[in-house]
C-alpha cells in the first residue's frame, strides 16, 4: 500500500501516524515544507521517502509531488494529512488522482462549511442554533431582534476560534460591519453551554471503532479574544446521551475511514426549541484530529494507542491488537501565557505534579494564540484533583 502523508512534521507528534502505518507494512511518502534535515529522526526513521515543497499551499508543488510518487511507486492508496489547514487541498488530490479511500471534493462542503454541517446535522436528530448568512446592517438587525443579544459571528470556512467574536449589542454589532472581513460570516444566536466533543476513529461504514471525549470548561473563543489560558481534558468516561449524539452525527456525515472530532454544546439551562439542560445541540464537526497533542492525551487517558487504531484502519478496517477496556484518567491540559505572573512557579508545578506529567513542552508559535506559551499535560484520577490541578497551574499572582 502506497501512503502519502501531507505535512508529517506538524504537529511534531504526528510522526507517530507515519510509524504506525510502517509498523503495519505501508510504504510510507512524506510531502512537507521543511527541509529534509530539520524533520525529527523517529520521522525519517518510518518515511520512504521525503519530497520537499517550498509551499504546501501551492497546488501545482502538490500535484508534482503526488505525480513524482505516482511514477516511482506506482498507484497511491491514500492521501492524508489529519490537519484541518489542508482538509481541501487533500480532497482536491485525491479527486485528481482518483483516490477512492478518503473524501473527495463532493464531501467537503458539508465538512468546511459552517453552514453547511447544520443539515447533517438535523440529518442526525441533533439540534441546531439559528442562523443567518452575513450580508447587511439591516438584515442582521432583523436576525438579531429574532434571536436576542448575544450573536456569535464567524467565518463560514474557518478553523476553530479564527476570526470569531461574540457580538453584545448595537455598538458591537455596528462595529463588525464597519470592518472589511474579506470572506463570508455566519452569524448564530447564542447558546448557553459548554462545549465537549466526540472523538474517535471510523471504519468504512462510518462506525466509530474508538471513542473518548474532551470537554472544554471556557470557549476557546472567549480565551482568544481575551488572552486567557486554556485548560480542558479528555473524559474519564463517555456520558450514554453523548455516545447516541456522536453515533448518529458521524453516520448522518457519512464521516468514514477517518478520524473525526465532533463538537457539541451541552445546555447549561434550558432552551427553547433546543432543548433541556443538560442536552447536546450542535456546534460544528472537524473530520480530523483535535488539535495540538490531544492524541497523545487521548492516548493517556484512554491507555490505548490512537495512533495505532488509526493506522488498523486503514490496513484493516478493524482494531488489531489492542485492548480497549485499559484503565482510565482524567487527561488534563492546563497552558500558561507568557508575560502573565502566576503564583506558583514552573519548578513548583513541577515539584508538585512531577509524577503525573506525561507531557511538559513549550508549544509552537502557530498553536500558541489558542493553546498558550507553555503546557503542562497530567493525568489524574478524580474530577476533584483535576479542578485543583488546573487552578495551581493558572492562578495569577
Amino acid at each position: 500500500m502506497n501512503f502519502v502523508f501531507v505535512s508529517p512534521h506538524f504537529p511534531k507528534s504526528y510522526w507517530n501516524f507515519c510509524d504506525r502505518l510502517r509498523r503495519n507494512g505501508v510504504n510510507v511518502l512524506g510531502v512537507g515544507d521543511a527541509p529534509y534535515e530539520e524533520i525529527p529522526g523517529e520521522l525519517k526513521a518510518c518515511l520512504t521517502e521525503y519530497y520537499r515543497v517550498s509551499n504546501l499551499a501551492d497546488y501545482d508543488q502538490m500535484v508534482r509531488a503526488v505525480g513524482y510518487f505516482t511514477f516511482k511507486y506506482g498507484k497511491i492508496d491514500w492521501l492524508e494529512s489529519n490537519n484541518e489547514y489542508w482538509l481541501e487541498m487533500d480532497a482536491q488530490l485525491r479527486t485528481d488522482f482518483n483516490i477512492t479511500t478518503g473524501a473527495q471534493n463532493d464531501f467537503i462542503d458539508r465538512i468546511k462549511f459552517k453552514s453547511h454541517m447544520k443539515d447533517s446535522y438535523r440529518k442526525a436528530g441533533v439540534p441546531v442554533a439559528r442562523h443567518h448568512m452575513v450580508s447587511t446592517l439591516e438584515a442582521a438587525q432583523a436576525f438579531i431582534k429574532e434571536v436576542g443579544y448575544p450573536v456569535i459571528v464567524k467565518p463560514d470556512n474557518g478553523c476553530g476560534a479564527e476570526a470569531t467574536y461574540k457580538l453584545k449589542n448595537d455598538a458591537d454589532l455596528k462595529a463588525f460591519y464597519a470592518e472589511d472581513h474579506g470572506v463570508q460570516y455566519i452569524m448564530e444566536e447564542f447558546i448557553n453551554g459548554t462545549i465537549v466533543s466526540f472523538d474517535g476513529v471510523a471504519d468504512s461504514s462510518c462506525v466509530p471503532l474508538f471513542y473518548t471525549s474532551n470537554y472544554f470548561p471556557t470557549p476557546i473563543m472567549d480565551i482568544v479574544n481575551e488572552g486567557g489560558d486554556l485548560a480542558y481534558w479528555v473524559q474519564k468516561t463517555v456520558p450514554e446521551a453523548l455516545r447516541d449524539v456522536g453515533f448518529r452525527t458521524i453516520k448522518a456525515f457519512g464521516a468514514k475511514s477517518r478520524f473525526f472530532h465532533c463538537e457539541f454544546f451541552q445546555l447549561n439551562e434550558d432552551k427553547k426549541g433546543l432543548g433541556k439542560k443538560g442536552d447536546y445541540v450542535a456546534l460544528e464537526v472537524n473530520m480530523r484530529p483535535a488539535g495540538g497533542y490531544t492524541p497523545d492525551m487521548i492516548n493517556f487517558a484512554n491507555s490505548v494507542d490512537c495512533y495505532q487504531i488509526w493506522a488498523d484502519m486503514v490496513c484493516y478496517d478493524k482494531v488489531q491488537n489492542q485492548d480497549l477496556n485499559g484503565s482510565k484518567y482524567f487527561c488534563v491540559y492546563a497552558g500558561r501565557r507568557d508575560g502573565r505572573h502566576y503564583q506558583h512557579t514552573h519548578e513548583e508545578v513541577l515539584e508538585r505534579y512531577g509524577d503525573r506529567m506525561v507531557m511538559c513542552d513549550r508549544m509552537p508559535e502557530a498553536l500558541a494564540m489558542d493553546m498558550g506559551n507553555q503546557m503542562y499535560t497530567v493525568i489524574l484520577d478524580t474530577a476533584e484533583q483535576r479542578d485543583e490541578f488546573i487552578h495551581f497551574v493558572q492562578t495569577l499572582a
